[in-house]
């Protein structure tokens, strides 16, 4: 649905473009198609198209419709390819591809221009990464970009916030790319994360063996892998000023269970698993910031999710061993760090709740 209405607003883009008289300010588009050869070395053939307007502004050509005359263009071709080299920048493999640009073609019916160009690769590329700020005087210009890899096709807009795209191609170099760069996204996810920290800080306050401990943190990486996968695929996105609220309960629940347990009773599990879904919601906005690619949304989902699950594993590493060489010297010492432990994570939470429902537009 979203590549027809996308394709729909680009036609509509191009007649009205037309249909503008030539002395007006066209819409601001441009159009920008990319082929990703499947041959083993690798190509890639562009063709992009620009408005006379545009190029006539930043070359100060005057009337830009002498950009419908082929002579000026011919004399004005090597200017208008070294206005565009830097601007279409293409990186595949982590590397700045380069470009070689062909001669400048007059789309008379459309007022613009096209020039091909084409990006001959050491090898196939797993990821491709488009950055294109073609007319920066326009803060309103936007390049509709198509991106082709055999019969897929991938859509994007690029704007002055949204200069970039990553494609992720459907070959084992795209799923090994979409891993270097996601797994890393997981980790950051909790060791920046105060309320994912704290909230695992008050699982491990009363200590346990390590079974009992790695139990814990997997159930919560399960339930929270389960609402960030529904969360990045649209299928459940309850609004921030529930899920907030909720968590911040999660970390007071957490604490008041550490104060009321008895008889060496342990649910500490089933309470991970149980707010792990709330959690995992928090990661929303994350994760539709990172555009996860729709080639590679199965692989990204893995990456994340084990890049959370190693993140987890460090910081219990990290506070189980410290709680545990407190604990061993004494076991009142213990006893009482679980107290005034439990204590602090009921008190941030607290501050957290109050915040969350009452000053929503606060600084967390």
């Amino acid at each position: 649905m979203f590549r027809v209405l996308l394709c729909g607003v680009g036609s509509f883009c191009v007649l009205l473009a037309t249909a503008l008289p030539a002395g007006a300010h066209p819409v601001p588009f441009s159009y920008l198609d990319l082929r990703l050869s499947g041959q083993p070395a690798g190509e890639i053939e562009g063709s992009l198209v620009v408005h006379i307007f545009d190029v006539a502004h930043d070359l100060t050509i005057d009337p830009p419709e002498r950009l419908l005359d082929a002579a000026c263009v011919d004399q004005q071709a090597a200017a208008i390819v070294a206005l565009f080299r830097p601007r279409l920048v293409i990186n595949a493999g982590g590397r700045p591809a380069s470009a070689q640009w062909s001669q400048v073609e007059i789309l008379t019916d459309r007022q613009s221009l096209r020039v091909h160009v084409r990006y001959a690769l050491d090898s196939a590329p797993g990821a491709v990464t488009v950055t294109a700020a073609m007319f920066p005087y326009d803060p309103a210009h936007q390049t509709f970009v198509n991106i082709y890899d055999g019969k897929a096709l991938t859509q994007a807009i690029l704007d002055h916030s949204h200069p970039q795209i990553t494609y992720f191609t459907g070959t084992r170099q795209g799923a090994l790319a979409a891993m270097r760069k996601f797994l890393p996204a997981g980790i950051q996810h909790i060791l920046i994360g105060p309320e994912h920290i704290l909230f695992l800080v008050g699982l491990l306050l009363l200590g346990g063996s390590l079974r009992q401990l790695v139990v814990v943190v997997t159930s919560f990486t399960f339930a929270h892998s389960v609402t960030l996968s529904l969360a990045a695929l649209n299928l459940v996105t309850p609004p921030g000023r529930i899920v907030e609220p909720a968590i911040a309960l999660s970390i007071i629940y957490v604490g008041a269970d550490n104060l009321l347990v008895r008889d060496g009773r342990d649910v500490r599990a089933w309470i991970a698993l149980a707010f792990g879904f709330i959690h995992g919601f928090a990661f929303a906005t994350v994760i539709k910031e990172m555009d996860l690619p729709a080639r590679a949304i199965g692989w990204s989902l893995v990456s994340i999710t084990v890049g959370v699950e190693i993140g987890q594993l460090i910081v219990v590493a990290a506070v189980a061993s410290v709680l545990g060489a407190l604990r061993s010297r004494s076991e009142a010492v213990g006893r009482r760090l679980a107290f005034a432990g439990s204590i602090v994570v009921m008190a941030a939470g607290t501050f957290w709740f109050i915040q969350r429902v009452f000053f929503p537009g606060g600084v967390s």
